[in-house]
């Protein structure tokens, strides 16, 4: 069984384009199968979203698990100063995601990624609708692999389902961030805002 989260490149494309409407405006996106949420915007992105454009963002930013695109796209257009940085596992959503974004002409680097494997950088924001179906493991995995490509003042946005584990992911940010907060609620989806990274403490290797 194929999953969103595996490069299965013997799967049938499917391709075809959706259209939805987010904040006012209809945007049109090229998707196939086995990538994220193909036919929609899924609820809990919107949710994310809207949580984020409410507080604005700046800087350097990550859209982790970009599936066909549109949290990086979206983000992009509405906040054109930003750095945006859009990356995935799965390297059919990062073609549909290098599409869309040439589609509306914004400017990005989207790059195929086993979460931070190939990327070096430290970023201001880092926006995670995580891959639930992958396990709590890889969930947790990027979670800390955020923590460390954090700046010292840098924002993880995250947003799960309450019935999907998000009380114990609250949990988990908790030891790794200083700040971590409910932003918002929206029909069983939380979205979770964690600042200020924990650094890890060096180890003495002396005796």
């Amino acid at each position: 069984m194929s999953h969103y989260f595996e490069n299965d490149d013997s799967l049938p494309k499917d391709r075809k384009e959706i259209s939805f409407r987010f904040l006012g405006t209809v945007y049109n996106f090229e998707t196939m199968a086995g990538v994220f949420s193909k036919n929609d915007l899924d609820y809990g992105t919107r949710a994310m979203l809207k949580a984020v454009f409410a507080q604005g963002v700046s800087g350097k930013v990550l859209d982790l698990g970009t599936g066909f695109g549109p949290v990086g796209v979206l983000t992009k257009l509405t906040f054109p100063d930003v750095q945006m940085t859009m990356s995935d596992v799965n390297e059919r959503a990062c073609t549909l995601a290098k599409e869309n974004a040439l589609r509306y002409r914004a400017d990005v680097t989207v790059t195929v990624s086993d979460g931070f494997s190939n990327l070096p950088d430290i970023f201001d924001v880092i926006l995670l609708n995580p891959p639930i179906r992958a396990g709590k493991q890889v969930i947790y995995r990027l979670f800390e692999e955020s923590r460390q490509h954090l700046g010292y003042e840098g924002i993880l946005w995250i947003v799960m389902r309450k019935d999907q584990g998000a009380l114990s992911a609250e949990k988990k940010l908790c030891e790794l961030f200083e700040n971590v907060e409910l932003s918002a609620k929206d029909k069983g989806y939380r979205v979770i805002k964690c600042s200020n990274p924990v650094q890890k403490e060096p180890q003495n290797n002396s005796i």
